[in-house]
Formats: C-alpha cells, sequence, structure tokens
C-alpha cells in the first residue's frame, strides 16, 4: 500500500472519529495540526527522509482519536493502534508514531514526561498541536470548549491553579475559561521544542498576552 493511501485513510478515520466532538478538538483541528507539523518538519530538515514525514503527518493527524476528554468508550483507546495494524504500517514506524501519541499531551509534561528522550518526530507534532492551542486559534478553541462544558468565562474569585500535577490538571472541577490561559495556554511557548516552534509561538503567546489585557479591562469595565 501506497503512503499516500494510508494518508487518505488516517484523513477519512479523522472525520468519522472526530464527528461528534465540538469544534475546540475536531478534524479541522487535526487538519491544522497535520500542516503545521508538515511545516515545522521542513524546517526542522526532517524532510530528507520519508519516513519521518510519513510518522509526522500519521500521527499528527490521528493524535486526538481516543483523547480521554472524548472518550465514550474504552475501546476508543485502541482506535489508532487498530488502524495502523490493519493497514499493514511497518512494526518499527507504528511504534514510533503510537509513542508520539501517547507522550505529546500537556497532562503528561506535567507529570513528569518532557519528550527529551523522544525521536526528533515527537517534537515537531507536539509544537504543532501546541501552537493550535494559542494565538488567535487559541483563544477561539478555548472559550468554544470551555462553552461545551458549560463553564463561566471568568470568576475573579477562582484563582489560577498552581503546582499542578496531572491528576489536578485532568480535574477542571469549578475552573473558568480565562483560568485555562494561566494553567496552560500561556506556559507552551518555552515548552515547545523545536527552534521552528518556539519562534512562530512567540508571535501566538503576545497575541494572547494583549488578548488578555483588553479582556480584564472590559471585565473590569475600565475599558
Amino acid at each position: 500500500m501506497g503512503k499516500s493511501e494510508i494518508i487518505v485513510k488516517a484523513e477519512e478515520l479523522v472525520k468519522s472519529a472526530m464527528k461528534g466532538n465540538d469544534a475546540s478538538h475536531d478534524a479541522a483541528h487535526a487538519f491544522r495540526v497535520r500542516d503545521l507539523a508538515l511545516s515545522l518538519a521542513h524546517e526542522e530538515g526532517l524532510s530528507a527522509s520519508p519516513d519521518s514525514i510519513l510518522i509526522v503527518e500519521v500521527a499528527a493527524l490521528l493524535h486526538d482519536i481516543g483523547d480521554y476528554k472524548y472518550m465514550r468508550d474504552p475501546s476508543e483507546g485502541k482506535i489508532v493502534e487498530d488502524f495502523l495494524v490493519k493497514e499493514g504500517v511497518d512494526e518499527s514506524i507504528k511504534t514510533r508514531i503510537l509513542s508520539i501519541i501517547k507522550g505529546m499531551g500537556f497532562k503528561e509534561e506535567v507529570g513528569g514526561l518532557t519528550g527529551s528522550t523522544h525521536h526528533p518526530e515527537f517534537g515537531v507534532v507536539q509544537d504543532a498541536d501546541r501552537l493550535d492551542a494559542i494565538g488567535a486559534i487559541g483563544i477561539a478553541r478555548c472559550f468554544t470548549f470551555g462553552g461545551s462544558r458549560n463553564r463561566v468565562l471568568h470568576d475573579p474569585n477562582i484563582k489560577p491553579r498552581s503546582d499542578l500535577s496531572k491528576d489536578k490538571y485532568m480535574n477542571k472541577d469549578e475552573q473558568t475559561t480565562i483560568n485555562h490561559f494561566h494553567e496552560k495556554l500561556l506556559k507552551l511557548k518555552d515548552l515547545m521544542k523545536t527552534k521552528a516552534g518556539r519562534r512562530r509561538a512567540e508571535k501566538r503567546h503576545k497575541f494572547m498576552e494583549e488578548f488578555l489585557v483588553e479582556f480584564y479591562e472590559e471585565w473590569d469595565g475600565r475599558a
């Protein structure tokens, strides 16, 4: 089976598996992350290796299938692995794709997994996902997700949590959408793994900071 056919089938899987998600984690998100990851891979010099590009593209496309936030059935956690096996993906490539997907989440990083032992493709895919979580798109996604969970926009009496463990991060009871900026989104710039990712994150990070200044002024009636 040619690699292009694998990509086509991966795109079809993304559309079907993520169909019921809200717009913060839908197929469009996966496709944006794929495009970002391929762009970063070229900047980082990975384009000379067809295997690396395949790993980056497939991992980026499938990274949110089986996400704990949307899982309706435990069997969904095996969708990606079952797909790779069915499509006859080489064992070493399959292992690297699954390793990227398993370790790229923010909850893993606050849990102590830094990604330092991962291969170059890992940083490219993780940075792409994190770039889509910040900037203008990141702001839109943040409020979309908060709205889908009926969270309040902001409550000055609910302070952002510090020193988050993995369990605390995953437990979002009583949290506001604005606090997510302080608990995660504003931290992502300094957690980028690639030079290309860090460079792109600067502009998006600055846009979020400016947004928050305006938000607080408007909230307090000062603007």
